[in-house]
């Protein structure tokens, strides 16, 4: 059996019963062909991974917020607990959970993968964040570089011994990659010279690692737009041990998540720096995509287990702090804890429905990942993974982040001090809305391209599910909150056809951050709903808590779509036709 330890980082029961209970990670074990791997092994690894994450990265986490890196005579110094723990983390394994086993790695689902990485990112997020990088260009060599390249930069990169980083934005373009001035040319030798500048680079410049595995976007013609771009691996060491021509201009000092440098790269100041193309010219720009989705997803996941860490530490404060009296109590009576006044109650149930349903989306689409590699259906899993990334990406995001908040305001004023983790647990998150594409980015890509791939078929594939569940809550006499989710859908349904058929693309885009929320809120009621039919025979106050917090989220958290769809439905062009004189 394994082991229940209570943790203010993250609840191993929640993950415990989300994989083998509802999403059923031994049946995917087996389809996947790991029979010989149970949920003893999966919790075997849960138990290392919640180990190594509260003895190694948890102790450095404030530290880290603290002691930021520094820039001295040109190198990046930080403080001397990260490699430890980012040596604890290679050594055990965990970058190499996934990654298919001619690549040296465990081949195991990523939805493992995924619950045992959510402890170190809860523990610390911003030394985490450099195995998260490091992983997601491998996987992307992995899926588009050739055998030649995934020898030299990939292994090196699973055993810890180079870091990866993504390399997109520029100064003058920021998250708008057809504008990328960064250029690109071939030499006699079949390498490329690259030459430009890159910002906001996570983990751009260390000592942590023997070599810094950069993948960058580069224009390699004058065509417009994101045709031109190609992908280019430029490591800061080349293969003979020169220093490549990559120079660490500055970094960036953030609000929250400091323990990771941010870096502003130069390339190509001394003549150019040496790049090796991945794939073929112009086809940078998809081939990217394959590192940016599972960033996507990360910077979902990072936001659910900050938010998850937050709700924890905020529901034991809650517990103990002795204050104020019960409504109705006697005059003379005994104080009690602030868990017992109602407003209280509500922000924890508040912030409950939000990290666990952020939770089982974040699982879920970790699921899809894994159908989308080993299952029957790959295409549709794929789809469906497609439609659901700007939302796993997004809602957490916002969501998590207002779980954060209120954790803060559990804490009263204490909350608002250095003496509790809950301010800097806010801060971290602060960054997730914004990073990976914001939160506007996110609602272009869903309204603009995903609902409309293949002609809807993603959404169709999405409403098939939801009204599955929809069914099934109806079968078991749970016909409110099952009329209530489709009720939702009907209307996001109708919203998103009259969206799509508005003569004027300009306006039917310009609520789509608000498209996007009313989204994500019918997807995690349709995950809630799903999820607390999985109970339905226990009697536990784990099941009983879940079911509480769905029946909040469904008729009380997505009462709030009903204002979001009526925005919608309006079709104002107010935000097309304002005069930005008159702000």
């Amino acid at each position: 059996m394994t082991r229940t330890k209570t943790s203010h980082l993250m609840s191993r029961r929640d993950l415990d019963y989300l994989m083998f209970e509802w999403l059923d990670v031994e049946s995917l074990l087996r389809q996947t062909g790991h029979d010989g791997h149970d949920r003893q092994l999966v919790g075997d690894l849960l138990d290392l991974a919640q180990e190594l994450a509260t003895e190694h990265f948890a102790p450095h986490n404030r530290r880290n917020d603290l002691e930021e890196p520094q820039l001295v005579d040109g190198v990046v110094r930080m403080h001397d607990e990260v490699a430890p723990a980012l040596a604890a983390y290679f050594q055990a394994g965990f970058a190499q959970l996934s990654a298919p086993a001619e690549a040296g790695g465990a081949d195991l689902p990523a939805t493992v993968s995924l619950a045992a990485d959510i402890w170190f990112t809860a523990a610390n997020p911003t030394t985490a964040g450099f195995p998260m990088l490091t992983r997601a260009n491998a996987h992307l060599l992995l899926a588009h570089a050739d055998r030649e390249q995934i020898d030299t930069w990939v292994t090196p990169m699973l055993e810890g011994r180079y870091f990866g980083t993504m390399c997109l934005s520029e100064p003058q373009a920021g998250s708008s990659l057809s504008d990328i001035s960064t250029h690109a040319h071939r030499a006699d030798d079949g390498t490329y010279r690259v030459r430009g500048t890159k910002m906001w680079i996570s983990g751009g410049d260390h000592e942590l690692a023997e070599n810094i595995v950069h993948l960058v976007l580069a224009r390699t013609s004058p065509d417009q737009g994101v045709r031109g771009l190609s992908l280019f691996i430029v490591p800061k060491v080349l293969q003979d041990g020169r220093r490549n021509d990559v120079t660490l201009v500055g970094l960036n000092h953030k609000l929250g998540m400091r323990g990771i440098p941010n870096a502003v790269l130069s390339f190509g100041d001394s003549g150019g720096a040496v790049g090796y193309l991945v794939g073929a010219e112009g086809g940078g720009l998809s081939a990217m995509f394959h590192m940016m989705n599972e960033a996507r997803l990360a910077v979902g996941t990072t936001a659910v287990a900050l938010g998850y860490s937050g709700y924890l530490q905020a529901l034991d404060y809650a517990r103990q702090r002795v204050q104020g009296r019960a409504l109705g109590s006697a005059a003379g009576s005994p104080p009690v804890a602030i868990i017992e006044h109602p407003d209280v109650r509500r922000m924890l149930l508040m912030s409950k429905s939000y990290v666990e349903g952020g939770l089982a989306l974040a699982l879920l689409c970790a699921r899809l990942l894994d159908e989308e590699r080993f299952g029957d259906d790959p295409h549709r899993a794929h789809l469906l993974l497609e439609l659901l990334t700007p939302i796993a990406k997004s809602w957490p995001a916002q969501w998590c982040l207002v779980a954060n908040d209120l954790a803060i305001q559990i804490h009263g004023g204490s909350g608002y001090t250095r003496d509790f983790a809950v301010e800097q647990l806010w801060r971290d998150n602060r960054l997730n809305p914004i990073h990976e594409g914001t939160h506007g980015i996110q609602s272009l890509d869903l309204l603009g391209r995903k609902i409309s791939l293949e002609g809807g078929a993603a959404l169709r594939h999405l409403e098939e599910m939801v009204r599955a569940t929809v069914a099934r809550a109806r079968h078991e006499d749970w016909g409110e909150l099952s009329s209530l989710v489709e009720e939702a859908l009907d209307s996001l349904l109708h919203t998103t056809y009259s969206l799509l058929k508005h003569p004027d693309r300009a306006v039917a885009l310009s609520r789509s951050s608000t498209y996007l929320e009313a989204f994500g809120h019918v997807v995690v009621a349709w995950v809630w709903l799903d999820v607390a039919l999985s109970t339905r025979h226990h009697d536990e106050p784990y099941h009983a808590g879940k079911r509480l917090a769905a029946a909040h989220f469904i008729r009380i958290e997505l009462a709030t779509n009903r204002a979001r769809i009526d925005e919608l439905g309006r079709l104002e062009s107010t935000l097309v036709d304002l005069d930005p004189s008159l702000l």
